[in-house]
């Protein structure tokens, strides 16, 4: 699984870091949200997918992975 935050759509609401604390950070100066790495280790995919849920402004793309090829 790969994740993005588009900056452009993140109004730093912290939902995400609440969720997946161990794949996202927020900016000390603005608050908004950023992926600590675009590949989401196996054992974080369940809190990603539940930080990505369809929120207002769907800042977080998640795309998976298989055989090497993102789909």
């Amino acid at each position: 699984m790969k994740v993005r935050v588009d900056g452009a759509r993140c109004r730093g609401h912290t939902l995400c870091a609440m969720i997946a604390s161990e794949s996202f950070e927020l900016d000390d100066v603005d608050g908004h949200a950023h992926a600590f790495d675009d590949v989401v280790p196996a054992d974080q995919h369940d809190e990603v997918a539940e930080a990505a849920r369809p929120r207002p402004e769907q800042a977080i793309q998640i795309s998976a992975e298989q055989k090497g090829i993102t789909l």
